[in-house]
């Protein structure tokens, strides 16, 4: 029998809200769950992706996440992980340092073995390099198998990646498919196989109300696969309908009817009563202990949504500044190249002078021939954000708005800390013994460059520019 923590999105180093204090609650999550792994004595850890927020993360989240990771480590339990979208570098991924460390180890087409189960893994793969995949991995003689894999999948919400393509045309059959990158937990059964979110350790939009935590998965005669809760820092949402005649006085009425210290504060107004100035009621909030205040005000959304300004990522709108211009083939395929390939800066002109050359040498002119504008053979902007923090931007983490449909029906909704060992639990079943075949090309290289359609961010990723005090990148080891 083997038993593991399943986890994944602990997102260390968000400095969600531009607090401190919450950056340091994506760290103290991740060092619940390691807690709990020691208590609980399990075979291993196994992270399903973003263990950090961003691919340059700073000396102080690198430092405490080797603090962490160390206490697994002096208990004697393995952390096997994989590499997610925010974190992923061109280069070495920080994944490759704490394994060189001791401390870690990336999971691959190689099997791992932990008690009598193989432990493979598939780091995230943007969508436009994935047709370029092969699901083959290195056989075993374990009695069970499971993929760890970061990714939207099938049939979960908001997914880009068919789970089915993925199980389908793998060589080795798995009892478990572990995965991260959407923040909302769930479990599903795909081709005889359980596939399982944990979801995120910490919230990291306002959208994710549900209490915060990860899986205990066991491996014996059944897979058994149970979700346990973690405390972390409240969200107090508070709804307030404002009636004809209504205004900060009743806001404040039922601010007070709700603990906000130490909390993160979202108010939600809506109704037809009196204007409130945001500021006032932030400043109430604050004087009432919340650690983070935000209120947003539905009824000026909606009266003036005509002057609305929304912010898309810049890659999507140059994928659908691309797809207008009715490039050609060749064309698209020059500007892939120079824009988002994993070519070196210095081998790009080589690389797209080879490219035209063969189209030429092989009398291909028509992919010289310029497409109609908006032909589907263009690249689509793809949406590989994270689940719930793509809600995100609409929930406003800037500036604590939250979409319609996320708002509480009741007037004043908490979700506070969870329990430590509440939520839902599902007994799953599955225990064949997988033999595979001998070719394998899944696992190291394939995530080297992050989701270009992640939107979720407070701060932009700094690729391209210097780096800023306190912040590393894999070059500099």
């Amino acid at each position: 029998m083997t038993r593991v923590i399943h986890t994944g999105d602990t997102h260390v180093g968000y400095q969600q809200y531009h607090s401190p204090e919450r950056r340091r609650d994506f760290l103290d999550a991740f060092q619940r769950v390691v807690t709990d792994a020691v208590e609980e004595e399990v075979d291993a850890v196994v992270h399903a992706g973003d263990l950090f927020h961003d691919r340059r993360p700073e000396l102080r989240d690198l430092l405490g996440t080797i603090e962490v990771l160390r206490e697994l480590d002096d208990a004697g339990i393995p952390f096997l992980a994989v590499v997610g979208n925010h974190e992923s570098t061109r280069g070495g991924q920080w994944l490759d340092l704490f394994e060189n460390l001791g401390l870690a180890e990336r999971l691959g087409d190689e099997p791992r073995l932990v008690g009598d189960t193989a432990f493979y893994g598939l780091d995230h793969v943007p969508k436009s390099r994935r047709d370029e995949l092969t699901y083959d991995f290195e056989p075993h003689d374990a009695a069970h198998a499971a993929l760890v894999g970061h990714g939207l999948f099938t049939p979960f919400a908001h997914a880009d990646w068919q789970t089915e393509t993925v199980l389908g045309e793998s060589n080795v059959e798995f009892d478990a498919f572990l995965v991260g990158d959407n923040h909302a937990p769930g479990t599903e059964r795909v081709l005889e196989t359980w596939v399982t979110y944990c979801g995120s350790t910490e919230r990291a939009s306002a959208a994710e109300a549900e209490a915060r935590g990860y899986n205990l998965v066991e491996f014996g005669a059944e897979v058994d696969i149970r979700r346990r809760s973690l405390e972390t820092r409240p969200f107090v949402f508070v709804s307030v309908d404002l009636a004809e005649g209504e205004g900060a006085d009743r806001v404040r009425e039922q601010i007070r009817q709700r603990d906000v210290t130490d909390a993160v504060a979202i108010v939600e107004l809506t109704g037809e009563g009196d204007p409130v100035t945001p500021a006032s009621v932030e400043e109430f909030l604050t004087e009432r202990g919340a650690l983070v205040a935000r209120v947003t005000d539905r009824r000026q959304t909606e009266s003036e949504s005509e002057l609305s300004v929304s912010f898309a990522d810049p890659d999507d709108a140059v994928r659908e500044r691309v797809t207008d211009l009715g490039l050609s083939t060749a064309a698209r395929d020059v500007e892939e190249t120079v824009r988002s390939s994993k070519t070196a800066d210095s081998k790009v002109r080589e690389e797209v002078k080879t490219h035209v050359d063969s189209l030429v040498e092989a009398d291909d002119l028509a992919a010289f021939s310029p497409a109609e504008s908006g032909d589907d053979g263009a690249d689509s902007a793809g949406t590989g954000t994270d689940a719930g923090e793509a809600e995100s931007e609409a929930a406003g983490d800037e500036n604590g708005e939250r979409s319609p449909e996320d708002a509480p029906e009741t007037e004043v909704v908490e979700a506070g800390s969870g329990e430590t060992d509440g939520g839902e639990v599902t007994n799953v079943a599955g225990d064949d013994d997988d033999t595979g075949t001998d070719t394998a090309t899944v696992g190291d290289d394939t995530a080297d460059a992050a989701d270009d359609t992640d939107t979720t961010d407070d701060t932009a990723d700094a690729d391209d520019t210097d780096d800023s005090d306190g912040q590393f990148t894999m070059e500099d080891f």
